[in-house]
């Protein structure tokens, strides 16, 4: 962001908290900081512990490779580091979120929990502590002030964008943060990193969530709780019982295999009803629909939208935006119209909508 853009900051921020996770992109994130003559403070939370989740140490987000990584590249760069424990507040914001809404019947998005709730909630309150001015990470967006309002942008790296797992971010929150990535390409940070001899230029980037090994999340969560999910019945729209499942908490709507059966033809999980302890299965056609409701609803362009408006809409990180008219039904709430069917909108997860490269507003789909 251009400091002359807003008319209230009359010089640059000059001290920074820069969240470190220990990869390639929170490391230049630092670098790009320094560079601007910002004092810098570079911080990584350990938010668990890898024997609770059931995991091994290699090379997983937040393990102590990591941490070392992040310290190796803030003592490169001359810049004190600092690792908070924040594991009690992971696990009752983050993880125990994941399990209820997988107990639930829904498909929960835990990275947006650990960015609302971890860096762009405890960060900010350490921030205060630290007294620095401003948060920064390594994500890919952009920030601009506009129009007396700051707004939240898709980066310039279309491949990298992560406005999706930002749109709950909060005007103040917007007004405090810096996001020095978000006009870079992942190849230009790469060409930074090695330029500059950062330890972990070549770093390849963990894909899993940071408490599920290997993308197993039933597993993940029989570790964290203890707990086994009892079986229960497969059936179709008409409540013929196709077979038997293995817990609720193995299913998300869309998924076609792992389910174990010999059917005629292909079938999808279509409904997860915990109360009955049953998965509904249909035709891939039964899983369109146009129309969803969207709560604990954020707006970022305004504080009071207008009672309809045209916007593209995307219910999960990696769907294509689609046209779509939003129905804000007062408080937090919004109703969202497709132009046309969308393919399996699923409880739990985000709908975030955009004008442009810029990010309307987002809530959860309930």
């Amino acid at each position: 962001m251009a400091y002359s853009e807003n008319p209230k900051a009359e010089k640059p921020r000059r001290k920074a908290l820069i969240a470190m996770s220990g990869g390639v992109d929170s490391s230049v994130a630092a670098l790009l900081m320094k560079e601007r003559g910002c004092e810098c403070i570079g911080c990584t939370m350990r938010l668990f512990t890898n024997e609770e989740a059931g995991i091994s140490s290699e090379k997983v987000c937040c393990s102590l490779e990591d941490v070392e990584d992040a310290r190796s590249v803030a003592f490169s760069l001359g810049i004190p580091h600092y690792v908070f424990n924040f594991i009690d507040d992971f696990r009752s914001q983050v993880i125990e979120r994941f399990i209820s809404a997988y107990e639930s019947g829904k498909t929960p998005n835990p990275c947006i929990d650990c960015n609302r709730y971890m860096k762009f909630g405890r960060l900010f309150q350490r921030a205060e502590i630290l007294g620095c001015d401003c948060v920064v990470t390594g994500h890919y967006a952009r920030i601009e002030y506009e129009n007396g309002r700051y707004l939240l942008k898709k980066a310039v790296d279309e491949k990298k964008d992560q406005s999706y797992v930002l749109y709950f971010l909060n005007q103040e929150q917007l007004k405090r943060m810096e996001l020095p990535l978000g006009c870079l390409r992942k190849e230009e940070v790469r060409r930074i990193a090695l330029e500059h001899g950062l330890v972990n230029a070549r770093k390849r980037e963990s894909q899993d969530i940071c408490f599920v090994p290997g993308g197993d999340y039933a597993q993940a969560i029989e570790n964290l709780t203890g707990k086994t999910y009892p079986p229960g019945r497969f059936v179709d729209r008409e409540g013929r019982v196709l077979g038997e499942h293995r817990g609720i908490i193995r299913y998300t709507i869309g998924q076609r295999k792992g389910l174990g059966l010999s059917l005629s033809k292909p079938m999808y999980v279509c409904r997860i009803n915990p109360a009955e302890n049953t998965v509904t299965l249909g035709r891939n056609e039964e899983l369109f629909s146009r129309e969803l409701d969207a709560c604990d609803f954020n707006w970022i362009v305004c504080d009071t939208p207008p009672e309809k408006l045209r916007v593209r809409a995307k219910v999960r990180y990696n769907h294509k935006e689609q046209w779509a008219t939003a129905y804000p039904n007062g408080g937090d709430k919004v109703h969202i119209v497709f132009d046309e069917p969308q393919r399996a909108i699923t409880r739990g997860q985000a709908v975030v909508l955009y004008d442009g490269d810029s990010v309307v507003g987002g809530g959860t789909i309930c």
